[in-house]
């Protein structure tokens, strides 16, 4: 919104267009730091394999892979990267009456980060994550699922 919206609706203040300009998402922001210099790298930890969803809202917004690259460069540590519609769309996957409906949309979201046997089931949407989660639990026990700042977290070892 920051980034996109609001400088539609007001292109002429130099207010919004300084916050727009000061605006990251936060892979975004890790990784220009690691091309700078500037971002520690000290990993102490493996993430094994992750699957990794990227949701609709990160495609939208234009910021490409970033959260993947970020990932990836930590050792011992593989991306299985899924980018497709998860089927939640917001509250409509939760509502009793399109539930079903947003199961079947999410089954080869399901079934494409199921099939990588990973050690965790990330996205950087928290409902899309749970929706995979809950979807894969379906036909066998998932692995853990977190967010990609939780798994950059434990790599760090904190």
């Amino acid at each position: 919104m920051f980034k996109q919206e609001l400088p539609l609706m007001f292109p002429e203040d130099a207010d919004v267009k300084a916050v727009q300009d000061a605006m990251f998402d936060p892979f975004e922001y890790f990784v220009l730091r690691k091309r700078d210099g500037l971002l520690k790298t000290d990993f102490r930890e493996k993430l094994g394999k992750v699957s990794y969803h990227i949701p609709c809202h990160s495609r939208v917004q234009n910021v490409g892979q970033k959260t993947r690259e970020m990932l990836e460069a930590i050792p011992g540590t593989t991306v299985t990267t899924v980018e497709r519609c998860a089927g939640h769309d917001g509250t409509w996957g939760v509502k009793k009456e399109y539930f079903d409906n947003s199961m079947k949309i999410g089954r080869p979201v399901f079934r494409q980060m199921a099939a990588a046997d990973p050690d965790w089931i990330s996205s950087d949407c928290p409902i899309a994550a749970r929706h995979i989660s809950q979807g894969i639990k379906a036909e066998k026990t998932p692995a853990p699922k977190a967010h990609p700042l939780t798994l950059l977290r434990k790599a760090y070892g904190i």
